[in-house]
């Protein structure tokens, strides 16, 4: 498929998607004119290569990553290597932080709503 039915597909820009190939992210074949043409795998790779950089992590550990993700058939990769779990694990604990913090100034803004407005109303309005 070309660059902008991937882009569409996946709802990342083609600037994106050049990005991701010039980081290794991404691959595709080149046409004698020189156009991109990525497999339909790359659909679910872009979805992927999304939840990662939403996950806060960089290029270079994503690079790292993306081998060593679940094969087509769903079975574990086998090039996954105890250091890069070690590493995942310690980015999951980073995760983990990052949203106690969270929780912990949605709390501190509720009791300031609850002050503020006196109507002891201090969740989501829903």
């Amino acid at each position: 498929m070309k660059i902008g039915e991937l882009a569409r597909r996946t709802g990342v820009s083609e600037r994106s998607l050049r990005y991701y190939e010039q980081q290794g992210l991404l691959s595709a074949r080149r046409s004698p004119g020189g156009h991109r043409d990525y497999p339909e795998t790359a659909v679910a790779r872009v979805i992927h290569i999304q939840e990662l950089f939403a996950a806060g992590l960089h290029s270079a550990k994503i690079a790292e990553l993306l081998p060593c993700m679940r094969d087509a058939d769903g079975g574990p990769s086998e090039v996954a290597t105890p250091l890069l779990a070690a590493q995942l694990r310690q980015e999951r604990d980073r995760i983990d932080r990052t949203i106690a913090d969270l929780v912990r100034s949605r709390e501190t803004l509720d009791e300031v709503i609850t002050a503020a407005t006196g109507d002891g109303r201090s969740g989501p309005s829903r």
